[in-house]
């Protein structure tokens, strides 16, 4: 009779996973709510883990993931508390071989956040774009979109001033000057004011001035200023006074760098 009942004994079923958890932590005096503060596990999973509902929890992975953390913290064997597990969710399944299976799944209380999820993604769209766009630059140059414009238009260039009306400003008091076209005819003589001016004709033809102070003579073209005709008192004549003659003169002071040659003074006698 008693070797009976040693048979029975040993075929009892072993305590669930459940119950042994429950009971290393009522051993270790600890509450649903601390076992849920050190494993990161929710209190309802914890719950249903010690009555042992695994159907109740959102996966297989769960169920071992959320026993292992569990089992750390009251002082079981991880390894075996994970067996008995695997062992428990088979036969609930009717499959005896989960028993012998060794499947890992990561600890679902270690999953990252779904925050942390979203980054991720978007950093390795990130990277994809970023990989493509240098693809395309380096290895097929061609297939890039057209530059906006020519490059040899881009490139730097000396300001010249546009052509236009030619305005004379005194910039002294009593600035005797004279105006005249190619034949010697008189458009302009008389003494200049300090900020008087004279838009010379466009439609007259080898325009030329004849006067004492270039010096005190500022010239504009198209509203541009240009050098004066002489930067010292003397007495210039016959000097163009066209547009196209003070930019050319202009033109040759910028390339050459030194300072504008005088306008040529009248020969002796004349």
């Amino acid at each position: 009779m008693e070797e009976k009942s040693d048979v029975l004994e040993e075929q009892l079923p072993l305590d669930s996973v459940g119950m042994r958890l429950r009971r290393a932590r009522e051993a270790g005096k600890l509450s649903v709510e601390q076992i849920a503060a050190e494993t990161r596990i929710p209190q309802r999973h914890i719950q249903t883990l010690e009555s042992g509902e695994y159907s109740r929890l959102p996966s297989r992975a769960y169920a071992i993931g959320f026993s292992r953390s569990y089992a750390k913290v009251v002082g079981l064997d991880a390894a075996e508390i994970t067996d008995q597990v695997r062992g428990e969710l088979a036969r609930a399944s009717g499959d005896d071989r989960g028993e012998g299976q060794k499947y890992e799944p990561g600890d679902p209380a270690r999953v990252p956040s779904r925050g942390l999820a979203w980054l991720t993604a978007l950093a390795a769209v990130l990277l994809l774009v970023g990989g493509f766009s240098f693809y395309r630059s380096y290895f097929a140059p061609g297939l890039g979109p057209a530059p906006l414009s020519d490059p040899v238009d881009q490139a730097p260039q000396a300001e010249r001033p546009a052509g236009g009306e030619v305005v004379f400003t005194a910039i002294e008091d009593g600035v005797w000057v004279k105006f005249y076209d190619a034949s010697g005819a008189q458009l302009m003589q008389k003494q200049m004011a300090v900020g008087e001016r004279y838009a010379v004709p466009t439609d007259a033809e080898g325009l030329q001035v004849w006067t004492g102070r270039p010096d005190a003579l500022s010239i504009t073209v198209g509203g541009r200023e240009v050098p004066k005709l002489a930067e010292e008192q003397r007495i210039v004549r016959d000097v163009p006074v066209t547009a196209s003659a003070l930019l050319a003169r202009n033109d040759a002071v910028a390339e050459s760098g030194a300072a504008p040659a005088p306008a040529r003074e009248p020969a002796t006698g004349t």
